[in-house]
């Protein structure tokens, strides 16, 4: 298992993390397989969206704030429920294959790290298996 560290910026900051991964898959001898990414922490997720358009990840993030405000009436003590409800929504875990030793992506697709409770230092494991 490899794990990358990324320190985020702001409290919901969405970072592109796309190079990274495929350095690790090109790090490896492996032509053909799959790559999972997954991310432990209950308010940070992991997606796969457009990487072409900056305003894509501006919209996510104001839509995701429309959708559940920080300041929700949730009853969480820690005041972040709208972190956690916001990962469940993205989820904590991509699957990518590998084909001729690279990430299948589409061409505009790009790998994002979703922290709703920044800033702070967040893993991504990574695990590359081949066929």
């Amino acid at each position: 298992m490899i794990t990358l560290s990324f320190k985020t910026a702001e409290r919901v900051d969405i970072v592109d993390i796309t190079d990274l991964v495929i350095q690790e898959v090109a790090k490896t001898s492996i032509n053909s397989g799959v790559v999972n990414l997954y991310v432990p922490h209950t308010t940070c997720g992991v997606t796969i969206n457009e990487s072409a358009d900056p305003d894509v990840v501006r919209d996510m993030k104001m839509h995701l704030a429309k959708m559940v405000p920080q300041d929700g009436g949730f009853r969480h003590y820690e005041g972040n429920s709208d972190s956690h409800i916001k990962t469940s929504m993205i989820g904590s875990s991509e699957t990518i294959f590998i084909e001729q030793g690279r990430p299948v992506l589409g061409t505009w697709q790009g790998v994002f790290l979703c922290d709703f409770d920044g800033p702070r230092t967040r893993k991504v494991f990574l695990r590359i298996k081949e066929d």
